[in-house]
């Protein structure tokens, strides 16, 4: 069974997200911001496969990094915390809808993945204008704006929610990033500058 979860970990999030999409159309009439919770679980799916399979190639970008080759087994199994850290971001804020300080939460962690995917052209000295998992990525990122101007116009967040609503997410993306490297045997202390070594790396 652990083989097979480590093996299979991006297919089991999915089929595990498109389960919780499915019950929420069938529960029916929903709030914006749940409506908001289930595009972005769509938009979780995609991402994770746009990065992963179609076209690929995310993690053999970070690999590159940090100088250390996992296996296949580690970049399948890399999916689990992430996957985790992905249902998180999806049940949370959709049960709890009237806490404006998730949907913040999950709103940061779109505008996050949009702006990091387009500079990740710059730190990792692509030829093209992309890597992958970007088109989703910038989609997230204007959902995200879309989700924040919802909750200020609609006067549904005080101003610690927009405060402590981007923390929330930071410290579970921390948690789950330092699970991941952890898997592929460095400190999370180094990621700072390992991004900046590649920063400054000549092509």
């Amino acid at each position: 069974m652990k083989s097979f979860i480590k093996n299979f970990a991006l297919e089991i999030y999915t089929v595990i997200a498109m389960f919780l999409i499915t019950g929420a159309a069938l529960l029916g009439d929903l709030s914006v911001v749940q409506k908001f919770v289930v595009v972005y679980t769509c938009l979780f799916i995609l991402h994770e496969w746009e990065e992963f399979n179609y076209p690929g190639g995310f993690i053999d970008l970070i690999s590159k990094m940090i100088q250390i080759q996992p296996s296949a087994e580690n970049k399948r199994a890399s999916r689990i915390p992430t996957g985790i850290f992905l249902l998180l971001f999806s049940i949370v804020p959709f049960c709890c809808d009237g806490k404006a300080v998730f949907a913040v939460a999950l709103a940061s962690f779109g505008i996050f993945e949009g702006i990091v995917h387009a500079i990740g052209i710059r730190i990792f000295h692509t030829k093209k204008p992309y890597t992958p998992g970007m088109i989703t990525a910038e989609i997230e990122l204007i959902a995200g704006i879309l989700l924040i101007i919802y909750l200020v116009r609609n006067h549904l967040g005080a101003w610690y929610d927009y405060v402590f609503g981007p923390f929330v997410f930071l410290a579970c993306f921390m948690t789950m990033q330092k699970t991941l490297t952890l898997m592929v045997g460095i400190k999370y202390s180094n990621v700072p500058k390992l991004i900046k070594q590649q920063w400054q790396r000549k092509n």
